[in-house]
């Protein structure tokens, strides 16, 4: 079924588990996740992030989340990750997205506020959800993620949420997007903090790479929502090499589907295992 970020998130933070926002550029992506979802009676989230739009139009993909999303058995937000434009995070509400993600992050502050404020007035008149973000959650590969002047604060926090109405925040505190080249510090006393101060549901981004102990201790310390994507690459690509390496070179149609078919159940296993990870198995 189709809903918004409130009717997983709130319930996740009463009960002190995360539901994963899996962002899903193809049909095997989003048949994993789905499925995943199914399997272990878990809320999910779909995402699509702007800056993979170039890997696959977002007219074109929006029908396919939006249908999948209907049809499921479980609670499933259709999510616009990471919209960078007013206009782009306007056409995914237009085209049925459930939520969106305006991250206006790299702006200065008070434009960031009045650009989130505006998106909130109009996807709440549409029934969908908001999540907005505050400090600076980078690439893994930028030497600027372990600074802690990135990360976010108690005040920023507050006085974001109470200024735009967000109904989710995505906070730094040493996670980066990507895959880790050494391995993050994280600020749990940070979240801890953040947690205390606000009753806004927590987003945590740049999940693919942490420990299972890193998990555990966010969800712990109260992040509701947990953002997957490169896990889910690197699944896919594991599947393809070991058909490609165990089969003679074009045989055809039934290899090709086959070694589709492989990139489900490959993307599938790693989704199911997060969801067990968050604690969101059987929370649907």
């Amino acid at each position: 079924m189709l809903v918004n970020l409130n009717a997983v998130l709130k319930d996740a933070q009463k009960n002190r588990y995360a539901v994963g926002l899996f962002n899903t550029t193809d049909m095997e992506m989003l048949q994993g996740v789905i499925e995943a979802a199914e399997e272990t009676k878990s809320p999910v989230i779909i995402g699509t992030a702007e800056v993979l739009l170039p890997y696959g139009e977002l007219k074109l993909l929006s029908p396919s989340v939006v249908e999948a999303a209907k049809r499921a058995s479980v609670p499933v937000v259709v999510h616009y990750d990471h919209g960078l434009t007013f206009d782009r995070c306007i056409e995914a509400l237009q085209l049925g997205y459930s939520s969106i993600m305006f991250d206006g992050s790299a702006n200065p502050y008070d434009e960031n506020i009045a650009q989130t404020k505006e998106i909130v007035k109009i996807a709440h008149s549409m029934g969908a959800t908001v999540e907005g973000e505050i400090g600076h959650v980078g690439q893994a590969n930028d030497s600027d993620n372990d600074k802690a002047d990135l990360y976010t604060t108690v005040e920023q926090a507050k006085s974001y949420i109470a200024a735009t109405g967000v109904d989710a925040l995505a906070i730094s505190i040493g996670t980066a997007h990507g895959k880790y080249i050494t391995k993050p510090q994280l600020d749990l006393n940070r979240l801890a903090e953040i947690r205390e101060a606000v009753d806004t549901p927590l987003v945590l981004h740049g999940g693919s790479g942490l420990s299972d102990d890193d998990f555990r201790n966010c969800v712990k310390g109260g992040i509701a929502k947990i953002n997957i994507y490169t896990d889910l690459c690197i699944a896919g690509e594991k599947a393809s090499r070991n058909k490609l390496d165990n089969c003679e070179p074009y045989t055809g149609m039934n290899s090709y589907l086959e070694m589709r078919n492989m990139k489900v159940e490959e993307i599938k296993k790693v989704v199911k295992t997060k969801m067990e990870l968050f604690g969101s198995v059987n929370k649907a």
